[in-house]
């Protein structure tokens, strides 16, 4: 049913008003005059993501190389520090995860440490929809194994170029394939997939998989060890607000534990041998024995601030909640305010099946994401025909949502978009 603009208002005031996190919102730096839709991107920056960069700042203005060992905490042991605080977030033990890398460079030294080019198996299992980076890393890893890319990749494709099947997903997992690498939550349309069935179906096929979680975690629920995943890894400037191009992390279930280290480093060698600079690599006994190099502070201090606001939020449990609440509130208002200017939602619509964004579709979707940025709107445009739109439970409220949906209203109204030229003519 149509709600007048006046009764969506008092609705989503009446939300706001009953939200538990509400509080967190005044945390965030909050662009002035902006509703900020685009966390699934970029977080925001917290006050006290802030503080600790400062106080990494302030810790090496006064403290110089002394900051390794007297600063709060010693950087020394900073990444065991946050290695703890992800591990509540993830289901995992802190052995089990490394603060360290890049997304990518962290995939990269996962295959160099889990994949064996000599096996008999061979196939690395992959999907059409993920993140390309993730499909380079696999490609180029592959030929630096001596394998062909064109011959022992395997991507599942996908029925409507939006989603996975699990079925699909399934019927790849053949004999000849030794691991198989999947997002949990696809970057474009925001599906979730079963992480738990699916690592039982890859594992009762002898298969060793992993999961991509940059667009899931600090949104969705995760329980790598009762799931008995064998890898994950993932950015933490997203949901969880660690600040752009911030240092990321990835897990290793401890069954893999004593493996050969891929790409081998001084920061991956165990903590009462690591200064004694021996040539031969001591290897750590857990997931920090895939650390690489020196630990990049200034990249890792955001973090420090930014899991202190998750801690006291509860962790994901109620963040989670909140989001299933904000999407499908959005969800419910583009299906009432929009569907007559063909405006769709491209994301499953199944809580179990939908990540922390909606995917809206529209054939003219780039012009209307420049009309709403113009409008005080910040989504996100994904090829060739997706709005993206997060409202991230720390700072977003169904206020936001509220008015996004009116002001997107008004630009159909209006034709405000079709001041703005179409994207291929901005492409050379």
């Amino acid at each position: 049913m149509r709600l007048s603009p006046h009764a969506l208002a008092h609705r989503a005031a009446e939300l706001d008003r009953a939200d538990p996190l509400a509080r967190f919102r005044t945390e965030f730096h909050l662009p002035p005059g902006q509703i900020y839709l685009d966390g699934n991107s970029l977080g925001l920056l917290s006050h006290r993501a802030e503080a600790s960069l400062q106080r990494a700042l302030n810790e090496w203005r006064t403290l110089g190389i002394n900051g390794w060992s007297d600063a709060t905490p010693p950087w020394l042991t900073l990444t065991d520090d946050l290695a703890a605080k992800l591990a509540q977030l993830v289901g995992a033990a802190p052995d089990e995860i490394a603060v360290t890398g890049s997304t990518t460079v962290n995939l990269h030294q996962l295959l160099a440490t889990l994949f064996d080019p000599n096996a008999a198996r061979k196939i690395i299992v992959a999907d059409s929809l993920n993140f390309a980076s993730d499909a380079h890393a696999l490609s180029s890893h592959l030929r630096q194994r001596g394998l062909d890319p064109t011959t022992h990749l395997r991507e599942i494709r996908s029925r409507d170029g939006r989603t996975l099947h699990d079925d699909d997903i399934i019927a790849a997992l053949t004999p000849d394939v030794q691991l198989a690498m999947l997002p949990a939550v696809l970057y474009m349309s925001g599906q979730l997939l079963d992480v738990a069935r699916l690592t039982r179906e890859a594992h009762a096929r002898g298969i060793v998989i992993g999961w991509d979680c940059s667009h899931s975690i600090g949104a969705v629920l995760h329980d790598f060890d009762r799931d008995g995943v064998d890898f994950a890894f993932w950015s933490s400037y997203k949901f969880l607000n660690a600040g752009p191009g911030a240092t990321s992390a990835l897990y290793l279930n401890r069954r893999h534990f004593g493996r050969t280290t891929g790409l081998a480093g001084w920061w991956g060698v165990r903590k009462d041998r690591r200064f004694a600079l021996s040539h031969t690599h001591e290897a750590a006994a857990g997931a920090e024995a895939l650390q690489i190099g020196t630990p990049h502070v200034l990249s890792l201090a955001p973090l420090q601030g930014s899991l202190e606001i998750f801690a006291e939020a509860g962790g994901v449990a109620p963040l989670r909640a909140k989001s299933l609440a904000l999407t499908s509130y959005l969800m419910e208002l583009i299906d009432t305010e929009l569907t007559e200017f063909g405006c769709s939602v491209a994301n499953p619509r199944e809580p179990e099946r939908r990540g922390g964004h909606v995917a809206l579709a529209h054939p003219d979707a780039w012009r209307l994401a420049q009309a709403l940025k113009a409008a005080g709107v910040v989504p996100d445009f994904r090829q060739p025909d997706i709005i993206r739109l997060a409202p991230t439970a720390l700072y977003n409220t169904f206020a936001d949502c509220t008015e996004t949906v009116a002001r997107l209203k008004n630009i159909f109204l209006t034709r405000a978009h079709e001041k703005f030229p179409a994207q291929r003519a901005l492409v050379t």
